[in-house]
């Protein structure tokens, strides 16, 4: 298996993701390949200071950086030998089968759009993350932040496209999907969200068990699909973040809420495009780096696009 890294994107780049990358090595097995893609000179020169030997990886030299300010579109066009171009063209020509950064989102999203492209069928992919429930069981949420206005249809979609993942990545036999809601009553809800209630519930290809609400979340009773639109999960996920920061200045030890801990996660696959890729977060250092890699491994190793292909 080869990932490509894009080794400058981040607020931390180059030296956090290098540092991330020489620690994914433990966790790797000999017949995969760590393809860092970024800045030679600068990626020689970090692998020197911790007294790593190059050998340890492939290295793609690009002169081009996409900034976390850039303007997605027009820096993914007028940067094509930045490392998330580069990555994408690597990735669409079969150089390697996955593809993980933690550089410009936006960029990352067009990359997706203009070079992989959706899967045939696919109505909108998603972003799609882990969230941790207090039986030490992980669901998955999506959308959290691609699509901020979804069609029933989408919605109804995102129930499909989070089983497949919550069947080949979380190995669930028959994932239970739940759509987030302001009510476990089939009446509430926004129009969009009450239609997708009808089709999910009359769907025979999603084991659909209705609303959830957001207290309902992390619970041992949660669903292992949380199905919502992008404005919504990206709240969830940031509030998320945020008990997490409060646990840690107030120096609390607890092993659940260290899950919570988006350096644990790593990052956020893109769902429903043709190839396997994962977004980190721009803040993200050595551990989440990692975790990135191995989360990119992971949804490599079971061929999660080919599934979806199949499945759709």
């Amino acid at each position: 298996m080869k990932i490509g890294l894009d080794v400058m994107g981040g607020d931390y780049a180059p030296d956090a993701i290098v540092e991330g990358a020489v620690d994914s090595l433990m966790h790797l097995s000999s017949a995969d390949e760590l393809v860092l893609i970024g800045d030679e000179p600068s990626i020689l020169k970090k692998l020197e200071e911790m007294k790593i030997k190059p050998s340890c990886f492939k290295i793609v030299h690009t002169s081009q950086v996409i900034g976390m300010g850039d303007i997605p579109a027009k820096a993914y066009a007028q940067k094509p030998d930045s490392s998330i171009a580069v990555g994408y063209r690597m990735l669409k020509e079969g150089k390697i089968d996955g593809f993980c950064s933690a550089g410009n989102t936006g960029a990352m999203l067009v990359g997706a759009t203009y070079t992989v492209g959706a899967i045939p069928g696919v109505l909108r992919p998603a972003l799609a993350t882990m969230l941790p429930a207090i039986d030490d069981r992980n669901a998955v949420i999506l959308d959290v932040g691609l699509n901020i206005d979804c069609k029933p249809d989408v919605l109804l979609q995102y129930g499909m496209l989070g089983s497949i993942f919550a069947k080949y990545v979380l190995e669930v036999t028959n994932p239970r999907v739940r759509l987030l809601n302001i009510g476990e009553e089939e009446s509430k809800g926004t129009p969009a969200v009450k239609a997708a209630y009808e089709l999910m519930k009359e769907h025979p290809g999603i084991n659909f068990e209705g609303n959830i609400e957001a207290n309902g979340l992390f619970q041992e009773t949660m669903a292992d699909v949380i199905v919502c639109d992008g404005f919504v999960g990206n709240v969830i996920l940031k509030q998320t973040e945020a008990f997490h920061h409060v646990y840690k200045l107030r120096n609390l030890q607890d092993a659940y809420f260290d899950r919570l801990d988006f350096e644990s996660i790593g990052g956020t696959p893109i769902i429903g495009i043709n190839a396997n890729v994962v977004i980190g977060h721009g803040i993200s250092r050595r551990k989440a780096i990692m975790n990135m890699i191995l989360q990119t491994w992971a949804v490599v190793h079971v061929n999660l696009a080919q599934k979806i292909k199949e499945a759709i």
